[in-house]
């Protein structure tokens, strides 16, 4: 496969995984900011602004950080490279160049979500916020059954489900990061931190299974266990390392070798690690901290292996 071919795949399934997850983030984060505390809800909307590296960029831009603004940021401002317009545009320009490399169900599944975006996008503002990033969710989910139910188990199959898990093993450690040191930092009541943590569970579609492992009580402990090191859980960092590895182990040559073996490291520190690791030894901001580089350096070499023109 050529080096192009596989990068746009790879960046197709990454985008598209980043508009879910944007939607997850702010779907979340504006039922918590229609709380009657107001400073809960503004650092919940920072948070946002926080998780995605767009802090700066948004300052540069609006005068204030409110619902709105938030809201108009994330889903359909164009200057802002990872609103969820921009990347399902991304996406969709990308599979246009890579059409014979995919099913004609998955370009449509694309085509259609860009079409349908385009005609949100012209009536200027949102009006269902909720109903909204459920349409982006379900545009996801339809996305990722077309590739399942149609898609060549070959390469370019490989490489867009190792866009998808190395974009939603990131994702996953920053919510959870940006999360951990707000609550921390709150002085606020037991009731506003178990919404916080509620809110992490239901942004990663992990609150059903939080409920079946561990009850009714939620804790950062728990939460953190179940997000890190659970192997059942499908937007947990262990299940998309696993995933991560295996994919790379069955794109065959020689010149993966550095990102394969980055893979499998990390993937066994994970598997083998425990909670007290993560939380006496190391400290989970730590923790997640250092697997963020470790994540950043096994896309840099898998673009550096597979990617780069030769």
């Amino acid at each position: 496969m050529l080096s192009r071919t596989a990068s746009e795949l790879y960046w197709m399934a990454r985008y598209l995984e980043r508009a879910e997850n944007t939607a997850r983030m702010m779907d979340v984060a504006f039922t918590v900011s229609m709380m009657p505390n107001n400073n809960v809800a503004q650092e919940e909307l920072s948070a946002q602004l926080k998780i995605s590296g767009n802090y700066d960029l948004f300052r540069s831009k609006y005068d204030e950080i409110n619902t709105h603004n938030v809201m108009h940021f994330f889903s359909l401002d164009e200057s802002n490279p990872s609103s969820i317009y921009n990347c399902i545009t991304y996406a969709r320009d990308n599979a246009k160049s890579v059409r014979g490399k995919i099913s004609s169900e998955t370009w449509e599944a694309i085509n259609v979500s860009w079409i349908e975006l385009q005609a949100i996008k012209k009536k200027g503002k949102i009006w269902e916020v909720n109903a909204f990033f459920d349409w982006v969710k379900e545009r996801s989910h339809v996305f990722r059954g077309s590739v399942y139910s149609t898609g060549l188990r070959n390469d370019a199959f490989r490489f867009i489900r190792l866009g998808t898990f190395l974009e939603r093993a990131g994702n996953t450690a920053r919510i959870l990061d940006v999360k951990n040191q707000i609550v921390r930092q709150d002085q606020e009541t037991e009731t506003i931190e178990y919404y916080r943590w509620n809110a992490v569970l239901k942004s990663l579609g992990a609150y059903e299974a939080y409920r079946e492992i561990y009850g009714d009580k939620i804790t950062p402990e728990h939460v953190a266990q179940l997000l890190i090191l659970r192997e059942e859980v499908p937007r947990s960092i262990r299940a998309c390392l696993e995933a991560i590895s295996e994919i790379l182990s069955g794109i065959e040559g020689l010149v993966g070798k550095v990102p394969k073996r980055l893979a499998a490291v990390q993937y066994a520190r994970v598997k083998y690690g425990d909670s007290h690791h993560i939380f006496e030894e190391t400290g989970l901001h730590e923790y997640l901290t250092d697997f963020l580089n470790r994540i950043n350096a096994i896309a840099d070499s898998i673009h550096f292996a597979y990617m780069e023109a030769v």
